[in-house]
């Protein structure tokens, strides 16, 4: 629909210029020499305006590649936004801050954007956490998936999982991955994953412990 949607606005610019020029033939201008001085013109101004050109190419690209659309999640240089509008020469991109920011189209086409969004609405996350070493594990895994399950916000297809990553300097790594909806929100989201293991942790008296350094004093 957001692709059809930028086609047809697309269309509706040329329409409108072949509208104009044919409007102006037909009063008896001669459109030949309007638009051999326009692009004398458009060269002249070219090295002024590149930056601006660049934008509008940018934006032809955007609305017919239709690798993003609105509504999409993005992230840019380490940046999430939720996209509202896309134009010939800017973008209307929302911040996780509720600001609306306006970026110029060149900055999507030459920059590495990740699109969250591009083939489904969800996506996976994933919850990073330390134990003691002598935490009985099978009941960790067990609690953490339980806690996630319980969260509305969490997709049950595909399931939630948890992984053990490592070993650390003074702790087990384990990591809870799921899948939800909440893309634009997911820290928010993250926040009260956190909370509840935090809570689930302390009422099964597992540990999260505090790094640990073994010093050694060599005597004379």
């Amino acid at each position: 629909m957001a692709k059809k949607f930028s086609i047809s606005k697309l269309f509706r610019y040329i329409i409108i210029s072949v509208s104009l020029v044919i409007s102006l033939h037909l009063l008896g201008f001669n459109v030949s020499v309007l638009m051999a001085g326009a692009a004398a013109l458009l060269v002249g101004l070219g090295f002024g305006l590149q930056n601006l050109f660049n934008d509008f190419i940018s934006g032809v690209v955007l609305l017919l590649d239709g690798t993003l659309k609105v509504g999409d999640i993005i992230e840019v240089n380490s940046m999430i936004y939720k996209v509202e509008a896309i134009n010939f020469r800017t973008t209307t991109v929302l911040g996780r801050d509720e600001n609306y920011i306006i970026l110029p189209n060149s900055e999507l086409t030459s920059n590495r954007v990740v699109n969250w969004t591009h083939s489904a609405v969800s996506s996976r996350f994933r919850v990073t956490l330390g134990v003691e070493y002598t935490t009985d594990v099978p009941k960790l895994m067990q609690l953490l998936k339980e806690v996630v399950k319980k969260n509305q916000k969490i997709l049950m297809e595909p399931e939630p999982f948890v992984r053990f990553d490592d070993f650390g300097d003074s702790a087990l790594i384990f990591s809870v991955f799921f899948y939800t909806n909440e893309v634009f929100r997911v820290e928010r989201l993250k926040s009260d994953i956190r909370l509840e293991i935090l809570k689930t942790l302390r009422e099964n008296n597992i540990h999260i412990p505090f790094p640990q350094r073994v010093v050694h004093i060599k005597s004379e």
